[in-house]
């Protein structure tokens, strides 16, 4: 369980820095919470791997659910485009992530 909740930490915080990123182009002001937050996102993500999980999946995870809601966020936020073709790539995105986490699984020898 410590490690899911580290995996959606460094998820938030990850997004959270991405999005100040966008935010930047406004005011340099945000260049300080994304460096912050990206650093917050790798030393998440090193307690995550060191948790246990295995890298594939914590990164894919991390992956495709941070761009999933970034794209969601951005266009809430910044009236970022969100068309059918961006729906369709976050869905063969978080596809191929469960692929891999359903791979990383192995059957135990009896």
């Amino acid at each position: 369980m410590r490690k899911w909740l580290l995996l959606s930490a460094a998820i938030a915080v990850e997004v959270a820095a991405t999005l100040s990123l966008r935010a930047s182009q406004d005011g340099s002001a945000w260049l300080v919470v994304v460096v912050i937050g990206y650093t917050g996102a790798f030393a998440l993500m090193a307690a995550v791997l060191r948790a246990g999980m295995p890298v594939g999946v914590a990164y894919g995870i991390w992956g495709a659910v941070g761009t999933a809601v970034t794209a969601s966020l951005g266009a809430v936020l910044f009236g970022d485009p969100f068309t059918w073709p961006i729906v369709i790539g976050i869905a063969l995105i978080i596809a191929g992530v469960l692929l891999v986490e359903f791979g990383s699984h192995t059957k135990s020898s009896t």
